[in-house]
């Protein structure tokens, strides 16, 4: 495959601050690419826009990834600025540590928000300039998405499901000449990993991450494989390549499955006959609004719902 050079093109990066984020900034830089960062602080990005060689090759502003229209703002501002967007890597995320017993709902939520819902609304503000270019969207996932961990529910389900966003979004976009990947590093050094070492909880699962199977990689491996990745607009990004088996396993037949299950224009014409609520049947719509379209899928009569409600003492 022809190498998809990044110098002149512009990367969208969301928490670009962060220790990934950052060191990911000064590798994409260095490959003669333009940034345009995003992150909650705002004053930290444009002190890291400045420090990566200023306006003219990187510009950074405050964007939240909870928020769809800072991020469809902040887009638009990025294109004009540069006058084209190539790639975007959805970075930004959290991690909580606690039992499903004893979390805190909003903060299960939360994570979610942020590390899933996130990466689709990064994607959505992006994909108008991305299709101009035919470009490549990345999403930050972990090894999480294939090893789940206990005292994680909320990481290792948003990490899987980010995987799954992405094998789905790419279907969707292939047709346009938009590339989609994900990427799966292991444990590495990063602030985030700090507390997970200095939780007691962490500390007791992993044994401090220094040895055995859960060692940490160097921060520098994950950036190489990542921005290697890029440059072949891979589907699946694994660090260290090692695990490459463990993280392809569960798709296996994937591959597969898409070439026998949407041939030709298959999807392409779907996405022309979808409606943008979701539905083309108000019916349907109102089954999905009103929460009984288990009850519906299963023959049942249609029952009160109460599956958005959460009772619980924490």
């Amino acid at each position: 495959m022809t190498r998809y050079d990044l110098a002149g093109r512009t990367v969208v990066l969301t928490g670009s601050t962060g220790g990934l984020g950052a060191a990911l900034a000064q590798a994409l830089r260095a490959r003669g690419a333009n940034l345009a960062l995003f992150d909650l602080d705002a004053e930290a990005c444009a002190a890291q826009a400045q420090a990566l060689g200023g306006p003219t090759v990187a510009r950074g502003r405050h964007a939240d990834v909870r928020d769809l229209a800072g991020l469809q703002t902040a887009m638009v501002e990025a294109a004009e600025h540069f006058g084209r967007i190539d790639v975007v890597i959805a970075n930004a995320g959290i991690d909580t540590m606690a039992p499903m017993a004893t979390l805190d709902p909003a903060a299960f939520e939360r994570v979610i928000d942020v590390n899933l819902t996130g990466v689709w609304r990064t994607f959505r503000a992006a994909l108008p300039y991305v299709e101009q270019q035919q470009g490549y969207l990345l999403a930050v996932s972990s090894m999480a998405a294939f090893v789940h961990s206990p005292l994680q529910a909320s990481y290792t389900a948003s990490k899987a499901g980010v995987w799954a966003l992405c094998d789905s979004v790419r279907l969707e976009l292939r047709h346009l000449g938009v590339g989609v990947g994900s990427a799966h590093p292991t444990f590495f050094t990063t602030p985030l990993m700090d507390d997970v070492v200095a939780d007691p909880a962490g500390r007791m699962l992993w044994g401090g991450n220094d040895k055995g199977l859960w060692k940490m990689v160097p921060l520098s491996a994950v950036v190489t494989g990542i921005v290697s990745g890029i440059e072949r607009r891979a589907e699946l990004i694994v660090v260290p390549k090692t695990l490459t088996p463990t993280a392809k396993a569960p798709g296996i037949f994937r591959p597969i499955l898409e070439r026998l299950g949407f041939r030709g224009s298959t999807i392409a014409q779907a996405i022309e006959l979808a409606a943008s609520s979701g539905w083309n049947d108000s019916r349907a719509l109102h089954r999905h609004d009103s929460g009984s379209c288990t009850a519906d899928a299963v023959g049942e009569p249609d029952q009160p719902s109460n599956a958005g409600t959460v009772s619980a003492a924490v």
